[in-house]
């Protein structure tokens, strides 16, 4: 029986990294299209903001076109410890990164751990608060106590996955979607770490052993102060030319009022308005029917563009998706 306090609460989805050699096009989407705040570092590194913290999108030269880390802001140097003596406990290894790599991040110090699918993941106690007023064309964005948003992830084994960040986070689990695209059925677990709905969504096709996504990460979200930035934001991908993936919509589960882009890495950005916000003391968890109560309609999807996540899919089966076993649980009930 496990009596070591929960860290529950004081994990919050802090920033993520990107490695990608389309920099020009970064900068545009960014800041042009979705309304961040940009910095250039250098020639090899960008950073967005989106509050105070000096950086929550980090985009590092590389030819993964992909999300690549994910950093966790624990709030005090107790629940850090307690998640690195979990990590480490489990003979999984953990690294301090160097300074170099902690001042790129806009955090004092840093450990990073393997993570489910390849995602490197990264804790850290004190944001760097920059002094530099916000250049962007959005008028805020939300974060504070629930983190900045979420990270969405395809998996071809997510009982594995959702037990790894329970074991690691204390992850807990909000509610399920079931929807059938094309013929597909997926099911998605959507995993809380505090009050936001959700921090992580894990979404895996019934029955099948298959990830269709090329990706680590599916999509990132971000949440915009109001629903004019949304608005804004939407008419703005449209007018500089990005891709649009999913049109305007309301979800079933969190309320998010929202729309899905196409980076210039491929995965999918988010940004949306107005989520619920949890009551522990009243919440269970439930399965709702569609992602949808109206909206979030495919835009510009083509025949070829589905038989390429079929050959994605089948890809998948002769290359295996890493899983972090001993971080990964066997106790997690799931269907």
């Amino acid at each position: 029986m496990n009596t070591a306090p929960s860290v529950f609460g004081s994990v919050h989805l802090g920033y993520v990294v990107v490695e990608s050699n389309r920099f020009a096009d970064w900068r545009r989407f960014g800041t042009d299209a979705i309304g961040m705040h940009h910095d250039d570092i250098s020639r090899d590194v960008m950073r967005f903001r989106l509050d105070e913290h000096e950086c929550r999108f980090l985009v590092r030269r590389g030819p993964a076109e992909d999300v690549v880390a994910i950093g966790w802001h624990i709030d005090d140097p107790a629940s850090f410890e307690q998640i690195e003596a979990r990590v480490r406990a489990h003979g999984v290894p953990v690294v301090r990164g160097s300074d170099e790599e902690a001042a790129l991040r806009g955090v004092e110090r840093l450990l990073r751990f393997p993570g489910p699918k390849g995602l490197v993941q990264e804790i850290y106690t004190t944001p760097v608060i920059s002094s530099e007023p916000l250049r962007m064309l959005a008028s805020g964005w939300v974060t504070g106590d629930a983190g900045m948003g979420h990270v969405a992830i395809t998996s071809a084994k997510p009982t594995l996955m959702r037990g790894y960040y329970h074991t690691v986070f204390d992850a807990r689990l909000t509610d399920y979607i079931d929807e059938t695209i094309s013929g597909v059925k997926l099911k998605i677990r959507f995993l809380r770490v505090n009050e936001r709905h959700h921090s992580l969504a894990i979404a895996a096709i019934r029955g099948l052993p298959v990830d269709p996504i090329r990706t680590r990460v599916q999509h990132l979200n971000i949440q915009a102060g109001s629903l004019d930035d949304v608005a804004q934001s939407y008419e703005r991908v449209h007018r500089l030319g990005f891709g649009m993936a999913l049109s305007v919509g309301q979800h079933t589960n969190d309320k998010e009022l929202s729309y899905y882009a196409r980076t210039p890495s491929g995965f999918e950005w988010e940004v949306g308005w107005n989520p619920l916000v949890i009551d522990e003391s009243t919440w269970e968890p439930s399965t709702h029917q569609g992602i949808s109560i109206w909206g979030h309609r495919p835009v510009g999807q083509t025949i070829i563009g589905k038989l390429d996540q079929f050959r994605l899919g089948a890809r998948s089966l002769v290359r295996p998706e890493s899983t972090v076993p001993a971080l990964s649980g066997t106790g997690i009930p799931d269907d």
